[in-house]
């Protein structure tokens, strides 16, 4: 029996191309195991987004390969392979095959070639070898995916609606690595979706570099409005919930969209970046503070109870303190209801890296904590808002204690809050049930089933 083991690791969408990963070697008779030493093939998918998923993606591949074995393929994939596939092949002898990240459909043939090969070892790296059908551009889909092997749990999944990014942000590698903006066709997301809900997912979110963007290169203008409404009308859907939005592409359209759509979550993932005209300018971002504070307003006006997920970076070449000072006074006003602070990663070959005014990596950190302290008491201020509702959460886990934990509709997998609660009589998980808060915490709520 041909059987595969895979870790990913880096952002939800890695998460999508390790399930279609799977679904090509499902369709080529491999059996998916959760334990590694159980695996004939074992594949990392790599995040190579930031010095620490670089870090974290090594470490994974270094621990995975004690579990090889006569005849098992250790094979990497995603970002990092992508970028550095060649370095890699050298400093890492351990690795049987380098992938790139358009390379998923050729994924069975590729290891069939290479279990037949002469001699250990020799290395190759399929992004090197052949271009991707799309143009020769890497990541670009140039077909409908196959049916995706969920690889956790069921009842939540990430739908990939676009590769690639045409923004071109002076700090970011994703364009280099990942090629330019490509769209799925329309009905090809709407099948895939038809098929995981089908499959048991109560929640889809939908994710690329940004989905605001949707459309725009397939059909003469972005609709990510018409996307919305096709998918909530799906039977058998219960949460629909909107990731990596860019603000300036943020319409009117799509806002009466998640207003009026019952299915979808009162949240979005709005990545700013900083609140600083100077510093956005330099990060070639094309929103200003206004024009950021515009949408928010918006977005709150349509709906009131909306919570805004954003993310930040300390500590880019020239923030000077007065423009730091700038961004936590810009927190402090918003008071949004989900945020990521990180701090400024210099990424080689990107317009950043060679820019004047570095600063210094102790101060980036600092930065990055100072906004974290500050987020920490508003989160805290915000989950007390919720003291004696009554909110929607979807079951994830059963507590050794008895009790359970799970998400409100105001949270997206794997990076918000939690909901613990208890019940007189157990939920399955994937549930979506009603919880009243009774308690309230930094990051986490208390409460009960009812």
């Amino acid at each position: 029996m041909r059987t595969i083991y895979i870790e990913t690791l880096g952002c939800s969408k890695n998460v999508c191309d390790s399930e279609f990963a799977a679904g090509v070697l499902e369709g080529a008779g491999y059996l998916a195991v959760d334990d590694p030493a159980e695996a004939s093939v074992i594949l990392v998918n790599t995040c190579g987004f930031i010095d620490d998923a670089k870090r974290e993606s090594i470490d994974a591949i270094l621990e995975l390969s004690a579990h090889k074995e006569a005849g098992t393929l250790l094979v990497v994939s995603g970002c990092l392979s992508q970028r550095y596939g060649e370095a890699l092949a050298r400093e890492l002898p351990e690795v049987d095959l380098f992938l790139g990240v358009g390379d998923y459909a050729r994924l069975a043939d590729l290891l069939e070639e290479r279990a037949g090969a002469p001699g250990r070892g020799e290395k190759r790296r399929a992004a090197e070898e052949t271009k991707t059908e799309a143009g020769g551009e890497a990541g670009r889909e140039a077909r409908p995916a196959p049916r995706r092997k969920r690889l956790g749990p069921v009842y939540t999944a990430s739908v990939k609606v676009a590769e690639g990014c045409d923004n071109r942000c002076s700090y970011c590698a994703i364009p280099d690595i990942r090629g330019p903006y490509k769209s799925r066709a329309l009905d090809d997301v709407l099948r895939e979706c038809e098929s995981l809900i089908a499959g048991g997912a109560a929640e889809l979110v939908l994710v690329a570099q940004d989905v605001t963007n949707y459309g725009a290169d397939l059909y003469g203008r972005a609709m990510p409005e018409k996307l919305v409404r096709e998918i909530c009308g799906m039977d058998g859907l219960r949460w629909l919930r909107l990731m990596y939005c860019y603000e300036d592409r943020v319409t009117e359209g799509l806002i009466e969209a998640m207003a009026s759509e019952e299915k979808v979550c009162h949240y979005i993932d709005l990545p700013l970046q900083h609140a600083s005209d100077r510093v956005l300018a330099a990060m070639r971002r094309r929103s200003s503070k206004a024009s950021m504070l515009r949408t928010i307003e918006r977005l709150r006006a349509a709906i009131p109870d909306i919570h805004i997920r954003t993310t930040l970076i300390t500590g880019f070449p020239g923030e000077s303190k007065a423009d730091f000072e700038e961004l936590l006074e810009f927190v402090e006003t918003v008071r949004f209801e989900r945020l990521g602070v990180f701090a400024y990663s210099r990424e080689e070959g990107t317009p950043a890296a060679s820019m004047k005014g570095q600063v210094r990596a102790s101060a980036a950190l600092s930065r990055r904590d100072r906004l974290l302290r500050l987020q920490q008491g508003i989160s805290l201020e915000k989950n007390r808002e919720k003291l004696g509702r009554t909110l929607e959460a979807l079951v994830e886990e059963r507590e050794p204690d008895g009790s359970f934990s799970g998400r409100t509709r105001y949270d997206a997998p794997e990076v918000d809050n939690g909901i613990v609660f208890t019940a007189s009589a157990a939920p399955a998980l994937g549930d979506i049930v009603r919880v009243r808060v009774d308690d309230a915490f930094d990051y986490d709520l208390v409460g009960h089933m009812v």
